[in-house]
């Protein structure tokens, strides 16, 4: 199913994204708020892409590829996920630097948003972010989550935000 908006379309991450996948998942904010995935080829961003819609169909998630509508160029993702250290699936997302700050995270972030309450019944979502990640906090918090707790993953220190449907 495609999501619409005024400027963007928003599809399932398919195999064919696996050129734009593997500049996405190598970008320096990607590396740095993300982590690593080790992707150093457009056949191993293939088969990331192949292993993680087979993870997220098992679990009732999505990875969604978001496209300028007037250009068709892929410009980030926005993901709806299940983390076994989590009682809701976690919204996220992630863009190529080049479309930073033109409001698209928000745009694609918020419709997607909608559409997994009106068409899934989710009543309540989970993000985190790391507490230095300024931009995905800023953003979060415009889309109506809430700063809820912070966890320890990994010996890592992860920000927990949490939105029920105040984000419509």
């Amino acid at each position: 199913m495609t999501i619409h908006t005024d400027r963007l379309l928003i599809r399932p991450l398919l195999e064919e994204d696996s050129r734009f996948m593997f500049e996405l998942l190598n970008t320096d904010d990607w590396l740095k708020y993300i982590g690593n995935r080790n992707i150093q080829s457009e056949t191993e961003a293939l088969a990331y892409i192949k292993n993680v819609n087979q993870i997220n169909q098992e679990s009732s998630g999505n990875i969604w590829t978001v496209k300028l509508k007037d250009t068709n160029t892929s410009i980030g993702i926005i993901t709806f996920i299940h983390r076994d250290y989590l009682d809701y699936n976690d919204i996220g997302f992630a863009f190529l630097p080049a479309f930073y700050n033109k409001g698209y995270a928000y745009e694609a972030t918020k419709a997607v948003l909608i559409h997994l309450v009106e068409h899934r019944s989710v009543k309540t979502v989970y993000a985190i972010t790391l507490p230095e990640n300024r931009s995905s906090i800023k953003l979060l918090e415009k889309l109506g989550l809430s700063f809820e707790r912070i966890l320890e993953r990994n010996d890592e220190k992860l920000h927990l935000y949490i939105a029920s449907n105040e984000y419509k």
